[in-house]
């Protein structure tokens, strides 16, 4: 997979758009590929991450361009084919999340940890 299609940088024009993009449908998307993605709070994380005015332009582009491919109903292999839809998914978020690893910060993290906590 050409993960350096997807983490090079892109103009302010291209990052709104995707943000826009992971903003409509990340939680829809999440909601159906949770059961296949075991890192699941560290990719909300990357969300609030991307979305967050203080991550560097570079982290936010990396991360957003990421969440749009995951979010995108039809990829390299198509999200609908239970148990492998997600695998690409899978990829392309841990290479994004690994090369901004140190920009998601507690915050993040934590409202990561309050958006997927379950409500009684």
């Amino acid at each position: 997979m050409d993960t350096d299609r997807i983490l090079k940088p892109v103009s302010a024009e291209e990052n709104a758009r995707r943000e826009r993009r992971v903003r409509d449908t990340f939680w829809q998307t999440l909601r159906k590929a949770a059961a296949y993605i075991p890192f699941s709070q560290e990719v909300v994380a990357g969300y609030y991450c991307a979305l967050d005015s203080e991550t560097p332009l570079r982290t936010r582009g990396t991360l957003l361009a990421a969440l749009a491919y995951f979010v995108l109903p039809f990829d390299i292999v198509p999200d609908f084919l239970i148990g492998f839809g997600f695998t690409d998914d899978l990829a392309v978020l841990t290479a994004a999340l690994g090369a901004v690893h140190s920009q998601i910060k507690p915050r993040h993290r934590e409202a990561a940890k309050h958006a997927l906590a379950p409500t009684h």
